[in-house]
């Protein structure tokens, strides 16, 4: 998947779909999903972002994880699992991956956001999030996460 607005391209597994960038919310410029049903599923964003230096990609790589996971999981918790330093298509960059807990079911979500330093003026991110946690569909978001590139 191409998105010239992020500028970022990813990977997009057997079985998931390209999803309608006219219904995205704000912030999001484009998105893949396996199912999204009321058991669950697996949905991957792209966006893009104001520029981010390479001492600051790690404190805001772990906000916007931070964030998101209060956005998905607004009653909900979240806990720090991974968080590293990458590259991406040779720029830096830093991943985040979070464990959340839904308060009312008590089950868990995976979330894994990667931020890429475009360029001095602009940064792209790609937004793994998948509920239930520990499926083969975790392993799937994660890999189209790290799939990222520039274009």
């Amino acid at each position: 998947m191409s998105d010239a607005v992020a500028g970022i391209s990813y990977g997009i597994p057997e079985g998931w779909t390209a999803g309608d960038e006219e219904g995205l919310i704000p912030g999001f410029t484009s998105s893949v999903t396996r199912r999204m049903d009321a058991e669950g599923g697996s949905i991957v964003l792209a966006g893009k972002g104001e520029a981010v230096t390479r001492d600051q990609l790690r404190a805001r790589a772990e906000s916007a994880a931070r964030s998101n996971a209060e956005f998905f999981y607004p009653d909900g918790t979240s806990r720090v699992e991974q968080s590293r330093a990458v590259e991406v298509g040779g720029r830096p960059a830093h991943t985040v991956v979070l464990r959340t807990t839904d308060k009312e079911t008590g089950g868990e979500g995976h979330l894994r956001l990667t931020l890429v330093s475009v360029d001095d003026s602009r940064s792209a991110f790609l937004l793994g999030v998948v509920h239930p946690a520990g499926t083969e569909e975790a392993r799937e978001a994660d890999a189209v996460v790290e799939s990222a590139g520039l274009l």
